[in-house]
Formats: structure tokens, C-alpha cells, sequence
């Protein structure tokens, strides 16, 4: 517990500001790094699952995918419209598994071609593509903020299911699964995201004019707007980041409780594997991108 702790207290101030303050590039280099580290537990725990993994292939298509979006072509403007975001999200996904069984066709027991080229893609558009979609959202207008709400929510979901299902939480979710989850831990998530979402754009003003005072934010990376954003459509959205964040938990359980592990790595102290870490991140990231990109097209 002390060492969770800890590792949370050092943590927590340094991915805030690197997600309020650091320039996009850099962002898109860490994201890229963290994303790296995930898809080498990740392929660590297929060799359980019998499958030999094209690793250096994998590292170098993810890696040419994160310097794409590192590419500073622009200050003011957004380095990668959602339009060319997503026409690149396209092209990639198509040609990862033309390029991963490409590579897998010299090896020599062809047997294991398959299921290691499918491990690769399957890497990529899990762990990489929610990743990048993480680092444009943070090049839009207000994309700081947006990502400040992501993580609020789905550390506050985290923290509360942890604590109020290990103190009064009876029934299991998932016991196959996840043997400590319980639906009171998880209604105990819901709730607190909700509160938290509901909280940062009930003030959205003021707290950007604040992260704006104290030079974490640009004035275009907060929420200024006097008019008062509708609140029906955040707590919807809430509701779904929280489903999607636990969701991402569990399959994330699924995959080490069927690779035989209780945790994916020992990179962070008390928490595991930077796998264990963002795996909540990885469905939500989505969602909060879809409705991000939805809202700019209106």
C-alpha cells in the first residue's frame, strides 16, 4: 500500500503537467515511450498464450506512428487535424497486418506466423491507436482541459472502487476474472466520476483562468466559454467513461488471468506494469476522442 501510494504521489504531478504544460511533440514522444513499454508487456504475456512475437517489427511500425504525430508543423493550429488524424489511423490499421504477416512469412516454422503477426496488430490498434488518439486530443482547442477531465475521472473512478469495495464490497463482479472486484466498488466508481466530471465543468471558467494564472495552460488549451456548458451531455459522457475505464480493467485481468500472471510488469512500484496502469485508459480514451471530434464537427 505505501509503496502505491508513493508512487502515486511522485507520479501524478508529473503527468499533470505534462499533459497542461509540455508541448505537443514532447507529449506525443512520452505518450510514445509509455505506449512502447505497454506493447512490450503486452507481448510478453502472448508468449503464455504459446505465441512468439515479432517484437522489433511491432516496436519500429508503433514507433513511426508516434513520430508522425510528433511532427510540429504548426504553432497556433492543431499539428494533425482530426481529418488527417483519422486518415492516418486508416492507412495504419489497414496496413499492419499486410505488414506483420509479411514479416512473419520468414520464419520458419510457418505455424507461428499467424498467431504472431495477429499479436502485433492486435498491440497496435489496442495499446497504439488509443494512445495516439490521446496525444491529438491534446493538440484541439481545449485539449488540455479535456484530458485533465479524462484522467480526473478515471483515477477517481479507480480510487473509490478500490476503497469502498475492499471495505464493504460483498458481491463479486467478476470472480473468474477479477476475484476483488465487486459491483459495490463499482457503483462506488461510477458515482465519484460522475461527481468529478460533473465538478470540473460545473467550473470549468475558473478553472482554467486559474491553470492560466499560474502558467500550466495556453488560452487555448482550457475552457473559457461564459456561457455554461450543458450538463446532460458530460454526465452521459461521464457515465460512459467510467463503463468504458472499468471495462478496460477487466479485459486487461482477462488477459493476465489467462496468461497465468497477477501482474503485467514491475516498472512501477505497488502499481505493476505500465500495462496495469493505462489499461483504463485504453477503452476510454476512445470514447472521450469520438466525442471530442464529434463535437468539433458540429
Amino acid at each position: 500500500m505505501l509503496k502505491r501510494i508513493a508512487t502515486a504521489v511522485v507520479l501524478i504531478p508529473i503527468v499533470l503537467a505534462l499533459i497542461l504544460r509540455a508541448p505537443v511533440p514532447l507529449v506525443a514522444v512520452v505518450a510514445a515511450i509509455v505506449t512502447l513499454l505497454t506493447i512490450h508487456e503486452f507481448l510478453k504475456l502472448t508468449e503464455s498464450y504459446g505465441v512468439k512475437p515479432l517484437r522489433l517489427p511491432t516496436y519500429i511500425f508503433v514507433g513511426l506512428f508516434f513520430l508522425l504525430l510528433a511532427l510540429n508543423v504548426g504553432n497556433e493550429k492543431p499539428l494533425l487535424s482530426t481529418a488527417i488524424f483519422v486518415y492516418c489511423l486508416g492507412f495504419a490499421a489497414a496496413i499492419a497486418p499486410f505488414l506483420a504477416l509479411t514479416t512473419a512469412m520468414r520464419r520458419a516454422d510457418l505455424r507461428s506466423g499467424y498467431p504472431a503477426a495477429a499479436a502485433s496488430v492486435f498491440a497496435f490498434t489496442y495499446i497504439a491507436l488509443p494512445m495516439g488518439m490521446l496525444v491529438q486530443l491534446r493538440q484541439q482547442w481545449a485539449g488540455a482541459f479535456y484530458l485533465l477531465y479524462l484522467l480526473l475521472v478515471v483515477w477517481a473512478g479507480d480510487i473509490f472502487a478500490y476503497f469502498v469495495g475492499k471495505s464493504i464490497g460483498r458481491h463479486l463482479m467478476s470472480p473468474r476474472i477479477s476475484p476483488k472486484k465487486t459491483w459495490e466498488g463499482a457503483a462506488a466508481s461510477l458515482v465519484a466520476s460522475v461527481a468529478v466530471g460533473w465538478l470540473l465543468f460545473r467550473y470549468a471558467l475558473p478553472i482554467s483562468s486559474a491553470l492560466l494564472r499560474i502558467g500550466l495552460i495556453e488560452r487555448r488549451d482550457g475552457l473559457f466559454g461564459l456561457e455554461q456548458p450543458a450538463m446532460a451531455p458530460i454526465i452521459l459522457l461521464t457515465i460512459a467513461l467510467n463503463i468504458a475505464a472499468q471495462l478496460g480493467d477487466l479485459v486487461e485481468s482477462l488477459i493476465k488471468r489467462g496468461a497465468g500472471v497477477k501482474d503485467s510488469g514491475a516498472i512501477l512500484p505497488g502499481h505493476g506494469g505500465m500495462f496495469d496502469r493505462i489499461d483504463a485508459l485504453l477503452f476510454a480514451a476512445p470514447v472521450l476522442w469520438f466525442y471530442t471530434a464529434w463535437r468539433v464537427m458540429q
